[in-house]
């Protein structure tokens, strides 16, 4: 973004990377498929690099008041001094917590989960994928994440993305919003469960593999994480594979567009 600011450009979009797209080796694959997405599109973003903090999702959540404002009023100090009008983030605690706790501090953005930006493109026609893939008649669960579902009320843009791949999407047990939480949420991927009869992941992860399905989709890397861990609990990762959905629509994008 500085870069850009320095030449007297403004990207379409800013694309907020994470913490997790950032730093975490597994997230960063998603944070490559999207970027590949947003290149082969031709839309014009920009990150803000070294300059992104966290956006203090976890501490507020824990319970840390004044270090997620200090963080939030960095964030908004330099979102505003681009001048930044359209984020668009492919974690949904980041989506959560830009889109509704940032503006009573001053930060008022457009702020759009990457699945239901991806739906907008495909509904547009600016992807187009593979005819016969390598995702079409496979089994797909694809599991809600709470800070997209019952957060937000996100539940079709994701699906329908899935469903352009041709694929037989099947709905877990606990589904929308009656979805069950991967066991990340609430700040709880940064500390141990409390005691009980089984780990939360590994509840979910077996909810997902009783419908059979050979691919999880998922839409936030906390939820990846703790089901990617769920299937080798299971010692099923030779059978299973868990995919952000943003990594198969880049696998599926025609080479023309």
């Amino acid at each position: 973004m500085a870069d850009l600011a320095g030449r007297g450009e403004s990207p379409e979009i800013l694309f907020w990377v994470g913490c997790s797209g950032s730093f975490d080796q597994r997230a960063q694959k998603i944070t490559r498929a999207f970027a590949s997405i947003l290149n082969h599109v031709g839309i014009p973003y920009a990150i803000l690099g070294k300059e992104e903090m966290c956006t203090g999702d976890p501490a507020r959540r824990s319970g840390n008041e004044f270090i997620f404002q200090m963080m939030a009023y960095q964030n908004i100090r330099t979102l505003n001094h681009y001048q930044i009008r359209k984020i668009v983030t492919a974690c949904p605690h980041c989506f959560n917590i830009l889109k509704n706790e940032y503006p009573e501090l001053g930060g008022d953005y457009e702020v759009i989960h990457h699945t239901l930006f991806l739906q907008q493109l495909l509904d547009a026609g600016r992807i187009r994928l593979k005819n016969g893939g390598s995702f079409q008649g496979k089994k797909i669960a694809y599991h809600d994440s709470c800070y997209l579902g019952r957060g937000n009320g996100i539940y079709e843009a994701p699906r329908k993305v899935l469903e352009a791949l041709d694929a037989e999407l099947v709905e877990m047990k606990r589904c929308k919003s009656k979805g069950l939480c991967c066991g990340a949420g609430g700040a709880q991927m940064f500390k141990e469960e409390e005691k009980g009869t089984i780990r939360v992941n590994f509840e979910r992860t077996h909810e997902a593999l009783d419908t059979g399905a050979g691919i999880i989709a998922s839409a936030c890397p906390f939820c990846n994480t703790m089901l990617t861990d769920g299937v080798k609990h299971e010692e099923k990762e030779d059978l299973v594979k868990v995919l952000d959905i943003a990594e198969m629509i880049a696998m599926e994008l025609t080479v023309d567009g």
